[in-house]
């Protein structure tokens, strides 16, 4: 890996059912099959104690926990994920595929729970270690269409259709304010044609950044 100076570190974002998941995970794929050197991690999760405060989060027979509450947890899986998994990764030069990460706590808690915007935001530094993500896909899909993709009964996904789309309306001021980092990809394009574009900008990313591909 000559010129690599350290791993990098990429993100999906989506409201509930919009593909980001698929694309996660080709996008491992496709790294495998070109040998590089890469970790997949989903937020919250990934670790032994992420997982369990996961099953926690998603618990649909917890439907009356605080949003204070709500965002802690996701921090202090976060958290756990970071210095157990990414950092480790980085430092190795390896490339990060990471399902979900801090923006999910603005769209989802910041935006659409209301929480306080700054402080939050300082929570969420001090979890991540104050990484960044190089590049973020947000895969856009309006809350109806997705929904139309299958429910699921976990407590995030039962929340009410209003609340999804604030989510939503979220994440796409976040991405209007960060141009340059996340990329906003139709959710309602078919998976490869998704697909095509995540490789086509990664590989542009790992170029940049000395892989070799």
């Amino acid at each position: 890996m000559y010129g690599v100076k350290r791993g990098v570190l990429i993100t999906f974002e989506g409201v509930e059912c919009s593909g980001k998941s698929t694309q996660a995970k080709a996008l491992a794929r496709w790294l495998a099959e070109k040998d590089l050197p890469h970790i997949f991690v989903r937020d919250p999760g990934t670790t032994q104690i992420g997982e369990n405060i996961r099953k926690i989060l998603l618990n649909p027979r917890l439907g009356n926990m605080h949003a204070k509450c709500e965002v802690l947890l996701f921090l202090a899986a976060r958290s756990q994920l970071t210095y157990e998994k990414l950092l480790p990764a980085i430092r190795e030069k390896q490339i990060v595929v990471c399902d979900r990460f801090a923006d999910s706590t603005y769209a989802y808690q910041t935006y659409a729970r209301n929480l306080p915007a700054r402080l939050v935001a300082v929570f969420n530094r001090f979890a991540a270690a104050g990484i960044k993500p190089d590049l973020t896909f947000l895969v856009d899909i309006d809350v109806a269409a997705a929904q139309k993709r299958g429910v699921g009964g976990d407590r995030m996904e039962a929340e009410k259709t209003e609340y999804h789309e604030r989510v939503r309306d979220g994440y796409l001021k976040l991405a209007h304010r960060a141009k340059k980092r996340i990329r906003v990809l139709d959710g309602t394009l078919p998976v490869e044609a998704l697909h095509q574009q995540v490789v086509a900008a990664a590989g542009d990313l790992l170029l940049r950044k000395g892989y070799r591909l």
